[in-house]
């Protein structure tokens, strides 16, 4: 997307009538206000439905069946990682624990689902590993494992979100593995609510305030 032409800043004269001012301070706070109420009024609004995911079915960090029927009723933040992830992953990670932290409100009725796209190399013991070293809360927070084109269908087809690895590359170039890095929302019925870029610390803050606001709506 191109960038919007620059627009010229008007010259303004500026005046020593106090009344002047006066008028202009009070269209300021007249404008500040109906701006507050917009805010107000778009976060009454419910948040979008995106599309319902299918029934998946994978394996837990603790080596049991986990997926849409264990969390049916709860709401989820999903993220999509691998524990050999040479770049984006540690970082990924690091916000999933930052909102692991800012929920602790909501208990487990709030879950956190990290989806391995390197399931062949990610074993439940490896999940387990990596999930203990970046603090992860186990009773709130899931990593799974499984079939790769299982894995692969969930995530493209049902979740939207890129997955995949080069062709042609070798097993262990770590590199021509790539995945979405936009943490996903969903509700307790598994609609997928929101999508919130990792790099962006507005997203993310955003998607905290989503999950306060689809917490309310499910009240």
């Amino acid at each position: 997307m191109s960038a919007d032409s620059p627009i010229a800043a008007p010259q303004v004269r500026l005046t020593q009538r106090p009344g002047f001012w006066a008028g202009l301070a009070i269209v300021a706070l007249g404008s500040a206000a109906a701006t507050g109420a917009t805010l107000l009024k778009d976060r009454s609004v419910p948040l979008p439905q995106l599309g319902a995911l299918p029934e998946f079915t994978f394996t837990r960090h603790d080596g049991q069946p986990f997926g849409s029927g264990q969390l049916r009723g709860r709401p989820y933040v999903a993220n999509f990682i691998f524990t050999r992830c040479p770049t984006i992953c540690p970082a990924f990670t690091r916000k999933m624990v930052g909102v692991q932290e800012r929920t602790t409100s909501f208990g487990a009725g709030l879950q956190l689902v990290s989806f391995s796209v390197d399931p062949k190399y990610d074993t439940p013991e490896r999940l387990a590993e990596y999930g203990q070293r970046h603090g992860a809360d186990f009773s709130r927070w899931s990593f799974l494992t499984g079939d790769y084109e299982q894995l692969k269908a969930t995530i493209v087809q049902g979740f939207k979100v890129s997955m995949g690895r080069e062709a042609g590359a070798a097993e262990d170039d770590l590199l021509s593995i790539f995945h979405g890095t936009h943490f996903v929302l969903v509700d307790p019925e598994g609609q997928i609510r929101g999508y919130y870029d990792s790099a962006d610390d507005e997203a993310t803050s955003r998607l905290l305030d989503d999950t306060r606001r689809l917490a309310r709506e499910e009240r």
